[in-house]
């Protein structure tokens, strides 16, 4: 039969105690001195070295070459008092627990005066002093105080404060400690090597672990490792099973999964410690110290080698690129939500359902407003600027890199007189415009145009017109060729405007920068929080659609753009315009020119201002322009038929009109009208239109997007 790990290794002499250096340090010197104190009190953990603490005291001071701090070890005394010696007469241990009466106290103090019988001291060891009565302590009272020059007290006890004040203030207290698990490893891999058993690295740390700093309880646990190992030693599966701690590679996914937002692998990672029988409890306490060391990392990137961690090399490594994916913020954040869970586990009758919420908690900080979360996702998104943008996709935003327009395409996106404008009443031609987008043919060719030349309408009409037709496309001609280049550089260009990113990689980025604008303007955010998304990305025009006219309508007024601008800026490298439509409509052209957010601007070609629109987004023609610099032809003016006259320009917002035939004249201009300040411009708001048929709310729901909360009779 084999003696227990603990009781075999335990220590003879102050040089052998572990980790109590503080406490051998001075008593050696009391017994070099040879100022040797009648009482001393030990306190502290279990399983720390007290017992043994006061044994060696006694070893040093009965020895034959003693009082001495270092014990021969060959004398009967040092013998007997060894660690396998049966004892020494004049040393009685009292367990205080069984014998801390009133009488067992009065039964010592008969027995302490009558001198000892071999050795030079009589030395009382009271084991678990706290358990004595007060009424107990109270008989050792004298004694304590005035005892014979051969007798000696040693209390040991884990509770000091227990112990009453009269007691204590005639004693020596020293305190010990814990025991570091650096130096608890050191002794177990001494151990190891004297027993001559094999083991595997990584097993240690667990038996160090299980131990808690406590040397008695470690060599215990190593006891029981050994015992149950086989030919090939102590290893980390075995001592995992056996312990009932959890698998590294089980926590390793579950942080990975964390740091990737993906909610399926933690839920099926608690599944399967579930399934095997772990307790939730000991999975969030393995799971909280995995983050406490990836925190460490994150902020001491050389904690392996400073002794903060204890881990080997390769999960060293493994670890630091775990704490780089989370960062301090969400590492910090998970490490509050699981000491939280874990304090409310303890009684819980379903373990299982807050490790889960728990878990929940920690892959959703956007849905919690408070200063953890919103740091853990300002951390993220600074880290994601940092590793160049933000990171939506594995291929970056190269993978998501547009084509760049055809310059056929660029020729030939009418202008939004020409019905490209989405707020034109004129019949819009979209077909040629969709097959010029999906041209793959970058050669230079000449401008293609949907509509017929002006010049083959008057052939065709057989009109006296046909000379001045024929000049007139004669003029244009050299424009156009003037044009080409100039379109051709333009749509080489708008790549690297956008920043080689397309609209689907913006609508992928779409949520982080809504998140991203929340931090820098409040009101901004909830103007694009809900009912807007990325419709079209042409160069450097961004357009938005916008669900109400009335957001809308305060974006692009109230200068959200610039915040908006501001944060692509900043977090994606561009410089975008951006632009408005309501609905999912697209914009004339792509509104490849410069506008306020929110209203069209002017076709390439075209230095005009914008055409104005009313409320129903019916075009006001452009007044004609002025200025010395050439000026596109315009169609040549043909003889109409006789007919009454055509009425005055549109009297109503709401009803669309046809507009006038391709063989008509344009109306006369009409100058520009600031509608910004005016409720009905026009003067067309009758009885008869839809305004008047529409309440006072309804248009305020319609037109700035409010919506009715409660109503109030007033009547």
């Amino acid at each position: 039969m084999s003696l227990a790990l603990y009781r075999k290794y335990r220590p003879a002499t102050f040089a052998e105690l572990k980790g109590q250096e503080h406490v051998a340090e001075p008593l050696q010197q009391a017994l070099r001195n040879g100022r040797i104190n009648h009482a001393y009190l030990f306190s502290g953990p279990r399983g720390c070295g007290k017992t043994s603490s006061a044994r060696i005291l006694a070893r040093s001071l009965n020895c034959e070459q003693g009082p001495t701090p270092d014990p021969c070890g060959k004398c009967d005394s040092c013998v007997a008092l060894g660690p396998t010696g049966s004892g020494h007469i004049d040393v009685i241990e009292i367990d205080a627990a069984s014998h801390g009466g009133v009488d067992d106290a009065r039964d010592l103090r008969e027995r302490a005066f009558f001198a000892p019988v071999s050795a030079r001291f009589k030395v009382y060891i009271i084991d678990e002093a706290h358990m004595v009565t007060r009424e107990g302590f109270n008989a050792l009272l004298k004694l304590v105080e005035e005892p014979p020059p051969h007798l000696k007290f040693v209390f040991a006890t884990t509770e000091p404060e227990k112990v009453i004040g009269t007691i204590r203030s005639r004693t020596h207290h020293y305190p010990f400690r814990l025991i570091p698990p650096s130096v608890l490893q050191e002794l177990v891999e001494e151990i190891l090597k004297a027993e001559g058993v094999p083991y595997e690295a990584n097993a240690l740390p667990l038996a160090v672990r299980a131990g808690a700093g406590s040397a008695r309880d470690t060599l215990s646990i190593l006891d029981q490792l050994l015992a149950g190992s086989d030919e090939a030693g102590i290893t980390y599966t075995r001592a995992v099973s056996l312990l009932g701690y959890t698998d590294s590679s089980l926590l390793d996914e579950v942080v990975a999964a964390f740091a990737a937002r993906d909610g399926g692998k933690v839920f099926a990672a608690i599944d399967r410690v579930i399934e095997s029988g772990q307790d939730p409890r000991r999975f969030t306490a393995d799971l909280l110290e995995r983050v406490r060391d990836l925190v460490i990392l994150s902020n001491v990137p050389e904690a392996g080698g400073s002794g903060l961690l204890n881990v080997p090399a390769d999960e060293l490594e493994h670890m630091r690129r775990q704490a780089a994916s989370m960062g301090p913020g969400e590492l910090t954040r998970a490490a509050d939500l699981l000491h939280t869970g874990l304090t409310e586990m303890r009684g819980a009758t379903s373990p299982r359902l807050l490790l889960e919420l728990v878990c929940a908690r920690i892959l959703l900080p956007s849905a919690y407003e408070d200063e953890a979360s919103m740091f853990a996702r300002l951390d993220r998104l600074e880290r994601q600027a940092s590793q160049g943008g933000f990171q939506a996709a594995p291929g970056g935003f190269a993978a998501a890199r547009p084509t760049p327009p055809t310059p056929s395409a660029q020729a030939s996106a009418p202008a939004p007189g020409q019905g490209g404008d989405p707020t034109s009443s004129v019949d819009r031609r979209g077909g040629a415009a969709e097959v010029e987008r999906d041209s793959v043919d970058n050669s230079a060719g000449p401008p293609t145009s949907s509509a017929p030349a002006p010049a083959a309408r008057a052939h065709s009409a057989g009109s006296p017109a046909e000379a001045a037709a024929g000049s007139a496309a004669s003029a244009a001609a050299p424009m156009s060729a003037a044009a080409a280049p100039v379109g051709a550089g333009a749509a080489v260009a708008a790549p690297a405007t956008s920043g080689g990113m397309d609209i689907a990689a913006v609508q992928r980025l779409w949520p982080d920068i809504v998140e991203a604008v929340k931090q820098k303007s409040r009101v901004a955010w909830m103007v694009i929080m809900n009912g807007v998304r990325p419709l079209s990305l042409d160069g450097n025009l961004l357009t938005l659609s916008f669900e109400a006219e009335g957001a809308r309508t305060n974006f692009a007024n109230g200068g959200r753009d610039a915040v908006l601008r501001d944060v692509l800026r900043e977090r994606m490298g561009v410089d975008w315009r951006i632009d408005t439509v309501l609905g999912g409509a697209a914009p004339a052209g792509g509104r490849p020119g410069g506008g306020q957010a929110g209203r069209p601007s002017s076709s390439p070609g075209q230095g005009g201002p914008p055409p104005q629109t009313g409320f129903s987004n019916a075009a006001t023609p452009a007044p004609p322009r002025t200025g010395s610099g050439p000026q596109p032809s315009a169609p040549p003016a043909e003889p109409a038929p006789p007919s009454p006259p055509s009425p005055p320009p549109a009297t109503s917002r709401s009803v669309p009109r046809p507009g006038p035939s391709r063989d008509e004249p344009p109306p006369p201009p009409e100058p520009p009208v600031d509608e910004s300040d005016e409720v009905d411009p026009e003067g067309d708001a009758d009885a008869d239109g839809t305004e008047a048929e529409a309440s006072g709310m309804a248009l305020i729901q319609r037109e700035l997007g409010g919506q009715i909360i409660r109503e109030i009779d007033n009547t």
